[in-house]
C-alpha cells in the first residue's frame, strides 16, 4: 500500500461523516468528504481518490446516479465503490452492484468492518491493476512473437519460393531452348520449300526443279520437318503443363473454402519439384501414385498445395541425405521412391493421404518433436523448422483434419 491513499465518504448526515472520517484516518488514510453526489462529482476534478464511500439516499442526485455517472466517465470508472446504506431491501443491493459498486456497508457503521471492507477492495485494486499491467505486457509481447513468427514464416516461403523459382525456371528453359533453336531449323526449311514451289509457279524446266530438290535436300527435309513441328509441339506443351501447375499451386486463396481437386494439387506440386525428382542434384527419385476414387473436397486450395509441398520437400530431403551415406554400389542397386497414395475413408466423410518415402527413418526423440516450432533436424541454413509446424496448423487447425508419422 501507498504511504497515504485517498479515500472519499459522501454522505448528506454530519455526524456519519465523522465516524468515518474519524476510523479511516486513525487507520492512516487520507480522507476527503462531500455532502452530495453534485460536490462528489466536483470533488473528482481536483484529485482522485482510491475508493469511494458513497451513501445511497441523499438529496438531490442520489447514490444510484452519482454511481451510475462515475462508472460513465473513463478517468472514474475504474475506482471501487462501496454503498452505505441503511436500507436492507435485496433489490437496491442488486441495483447497486448492476451499476458498478463492488460492496456495501449497513448502517449504523462498525469501524472494524469499515476498515476491513475497504482495505480488501483497495487491495483488489492493486492486483486488478498489476494484472492489467501484465496483461498488457503479456499482449505485447504475444504481439512481438506473432510479429516474428510471421517474419519465420514469410522466410520459409521465400526459402521455398527460391527453391520453386530455380527450379521452374530450369524446367521453362529446356523447352524454351529447344523449340527457339528448332524455329532456326524450320524457318529454313520453310524457306527451302517456298524456293522450291516458286520453281513450279514459274514452270521451271524438270531438271533445274530436280536440281535444286538435290541442293536443298528435298526427301530428308520432308522427313525431318514434321518430326521438329511435333517436337516442338511438345515443348509448347511442356510449357503450358508448368504455367497451369504454377496457376493450380499459387491459387489465392478467399475467406471460404471451395471445392477442390486434391490429385491436382499433388500433381502441381511434383511438377514444381521435378527437377529435384529428375536427380539433377542428388539422386533420381521414383514417384509411385496409388490414386483413389475420391470426389473433390472443401478446403483452401493454396494451404493445402502448401502443405503438399513442405511434405514432398521433406521425403526428398530424407532421401538426399540416405542418399549421402550410401557406397557407389549401393546407389547402383537401390531405387529411391515415394508413394503417393490417397482413398476415402470407411466412414466416408474423410479422404486420407499417405506420403511415403524409402529414406532413412527418425527416433521417437525426433517423432516427439516433430510437429514442434522451429524443430529441425537440418544443419544451420538449411531449415527454419517451420515446414511441418506450418503443415500441421493447415491441416489441423484451417481444416479440422488430423496428421500423423510413422518411421521405421
Amino acid at each position: 500500500m501507498q504511504d497515504t491513499e485517498l479515500i472519499l465518504v459522501v454522505d448528506d448526515t454530519p455526524a456519519n461523516l465523522d465516524v468515518i472520517s474519524d476510523t479511516l484516518s486513525e487507520a492512516g488514510f487520507e480522507v476527503a468528504i462531500a455532502t452530495d453526489g453534485q460536490r462528489a462529482l466536483k470533488q473528482m476534478e481536483y484529485s482522485l481518490p482510491s475508493l469511494i464511500l458513497l451513501d445511497l439516499m441523499m438529496p438531490g442526485m442520489d447514490g444510484f446516479e452519482t454511481c451510475r455517472r462515475l462508472k460513465a466517465w473513463e478517468l472514474t470508472q475504474d475506482i471501487p465503490v462501496i454503498f452505505m446504506t441503511a436500507l436492507s431491501d435485496v433489490a437496491d443491493k442488486v441495483k447497486g452492484f448492476s451499476l458498478g459498486a463492488v460492496d456495501y456497508i449497513t448502517k449504523p457503521f462498525q469501524e472494524q468492518e469499515v476498515l476491513a471492507r475497504v482495505k480488501t477492495h483497495l487491495k483488489l485494486r492493486k492486483l486488478n491493476k498489476a494484472l492489467e499491467q501484465q496483461t498488457a505486457q503479456l499482449t505485447t509481447t504475444l504481439e512481438q512473437l506473432q510479429k516474428s513468427q510471421l517474419q519465420l514464416v514469410q522466410s520459409e516461403k521465400m526459402s521455398a519460393l527460391g527453391q520453386l523459382v530455380a527450379g521452374v525456371a530450369h524446367e521453362l528453359n529446356n523447352p524454351i531452348a529447344f523449340i527457339t533453336g528448332n524455329l532456326t531449323y524450320a524457318h529454313n526449311y520453310f524457306q527451302d520449300l517456298i524456293s522450291h514451289l516458286q520453281l513450279y509457279q514459274k514452270q521451271s524446266s524438270a531438271a533445274e526443279i530436280a536440281k535444286h530438290a538435290k541442293e536443298i535436300d528435298l526427301e530428308f527435309l520432308l522427313a525431318d520437318l514434321p518430326q521438329i513441328l511435333t517436337s516442338m509441339q511438345q515443348g509448347s506443351n511442356r510449357i503450358s503443363d508448368l504455367t497451369t501447375s504454377l496457376r493450380i499451386f499459387s491459387r489465392n486463396d478467399t475467406t471460404n473454402k471451395v471445392l477442390f481437386d486434391i490429385h491436382q494439387g499433388i500433381d502441381s506440386t511434383l511438377l514444381i519439384l521435378m527437377p529435384r525428382l529428375k536427380g539433377n542434384c542428388g539422386p533420381a527419385v521414383e514417384v509411385i501414385k496409388d490414386y483413389g476414387d475420391i470426389p473433390e473436397i472443401e478446403c483452401f486450395p493454396g494451404q493445402i498445395n502448401q502443405a503438399f509441398m513442405n511434405l514432398l520437400a521433406n521425403a526428398i530431403d530424407a532421401i538426399e541425405e540416405t542418399y549421402q551415406t550410401h557406397s557407389i554400389e549401393q546407389i547402383k542397386t537401390n531405387s529411391y521412391q515415394i508413394r503417393i497414395q490417397t482413398c476415402l475413408a470407411k466412414t466416408g466423410d474423410r479422404v486420407l493421404i499417405r506420403i511415403q518415402d524409402n529414406g532413412m527413418g527418425i527416433s521417437n526423440e525426433v517423432k516427439q518433436k516433430l510437429f514442434a516450432e522451429q524443430f529441425t533436424t537440418k544443419p544451420i541454413g538449411k531449415g527454419t523448422g517451420l515446414g511441418l509446424s506450418i503443415t500441421r496448423q493447415i491441416i489441423v487447425e484451417k481444416h479440422q483434419g488430423t496428421i500423423e508419422v510413422d518411421s521405421t
